[in-house]
C-alpha cells in the first residue's frame, strides 16, 4: 500500500501545481549535471569537461561530504571547492539526501536552509540557484518551497524541455548505465536542436565499471561531442534557465 501511495504522490507532484513558463532559447541547449557528487563525478568527469571547455552543474548534499553512498566514496570539501573554482555550478540536493515525499514543507525548507548555510560557509557565501530532487521524488507540497528558493527544480522524468515547462519539475535524461542502452542519444540531440529545446542530463558516479546509476567517461565524452556537432549550447542548469526563460 505504501508503494501505491507514494506512486500517487509522485503523480500529484508531476501533474498538479504546475508553475508553467515558456522557454525559448536562441538555439538548443544541453546541461550536464551530477547528483550527490560521488568523488569520481569530479575526479573522472572533471578532466573531460575541462578538455571540452564546458561547465556542468553539481548537485550537492552537505551531509554526504566525506562519507559513502551506494558504497562509493563521496566528495570531499576540497573537491567541491575545486569544481567551484573551475567555474562549474553548485546546485542544491537537500542536506541529508532525502526524498521530499518523506518531508513536510517546513522540514524540507529546514533541510534546504541547512544545505545553503553549509555550502555558503565553504564557498565564500555562494548562493545555489537550482535544485534537483533526490531520487526524482517531487512531493506536491515541495513545489512551493522550491519555487521560493530557486530559479528552477529538476526531476528525473525522461524528456526534452521545450515550449511550456514546469519550472519546478524540469525533465531530464539519465547518464546512467541502467538507462543509456534505452536511449537514442543521437536522435535526442537532433530533436533538441530542431525544437530549440533544452536537454538536461544527470548522472552520479563515473568510472569504467559504474554502478547502475553511473556512467563511463566515454559516455560523457560522446554526449558532449554529439551536442557540439548539432550546434547545441552547453550550459550549467541555472545559466541555461536564465538564457531560455521567455
Amino acid at each position: 500500500m505504501n508503494a501505491f501511495i507514494d506512486k500517487m504522490r509522485r503523480r500529484a507532484g508531476r501533474y498538479l501545481d504546475v508553475r508553467a513558463e515558456m522557454i525559448q532559447p536562441a538555439r538548443g541547449v544541453l546541461s550536464l549535471s551530477f547528483d550527490d557528487i560521488p568523488a569520481s563525478a569530479w575526479l573522472e568527469a572533471g578532466p573531460i569537461l575541462a578538455e571540452h571547455g564546458v561547465k556542468a552543474t553539481y548537485y550537492v548534499c552537505g551531509g554526504l561530504s566525506g562519507g559513502r553512498n551506494l558504497d562509493l566514496p563521496q566528495f570531499e570539501t576540497e573537491h567541491l571547492q575545486a569544481l567551484h573554482e573551475a567555474g562549474h555550478e553548485v546546485g542544491c540536493h537537500t542536506y541529508e539526501h532525502v526524498s521530499t515525499l518523506t518531508l513536510s514543507p517546513a522540514e524540507l525548507d529546514a533541510s534546504l536552509a541547512r544545505n545553503a548555510a553549509w555550502v555558503s560557509e565553504r564557498l565564500d557565501d555562494y548562493q545555489m540557484l537550482s535544485f534537483a530532487y533526490p531520487f526524482g521524488d517531487c512531493a506536491l507540497g515541495a513545489k512551493p518551497v522550491i519555487d521560493r528558493r530557486f530559479l528552477c527544480g529538476r526531476g528525473v522524468r525522461d524528456g526534452i524541455n521545450a515550449g511550456r515547462v514546469d519550472r519546478n519539475l524540469l525533465q531530464a535524461v539519465g547518464l546512467e548505465s541502467r538507462r543509456l542502452p534505452g536511449y537514442d542519444l543521437e536522435q535526442m540531440v537532433a530533436d533538441t536542436a530542431a525544437s530549440r529545446g533544452w536537454l538536461i542530463a544527470y548522472g552520479h558516479d563515473v568510472s569504467d565499471a559504474p554502478t547502475p546509476y553511473g556512467c563511463r567517461p566515454e559516455d560523457i565524452d560522446r554526449l558532449i561531442r554529439l551536442a557540439k556537432a548539432a550546434g547545441l549550447d552547453i550550459q550549467p542548469v541555472a545559466a541555461a534557465w536564465a538564457m531560455a526563460a521567455y
